[in-house]
């Protein structure tokens, strides 16, 4: 299943920031882009369906770190 989750951030420059880390991520492989004028990220992944999938708790603590919030 396919999942999508955006976050916003204080600017263009931590959502990069944000973005690059996601990058070379070891939980999950993602997609990115940006997104509302550079302040945001959309991500995106298939959900594991053969248990209970982390990516999405993994994904609110990585943005939370760059004070990230999700939209």
């Amino acid at each position: 299943m396919k999942t999508e989750i955006s976050y916003r951030f204080e600017s263009s420059q931590v959502a990069n920031r944000f973005l690059h880390e996601l990058k070379d991520w070891s939980v999950n492989d993602v997609k990115t882009r940006l997104f509302n004028g550079g302040d945001s990220v959309k991500v995106m992944y298939e959900h594991d369906e053969s248990g209970f999938d982390y990516t999405i708790t993994e994904l609110d603590d990585l943005a939370e770190k760059h004070s990230g919030k999700e939209v």
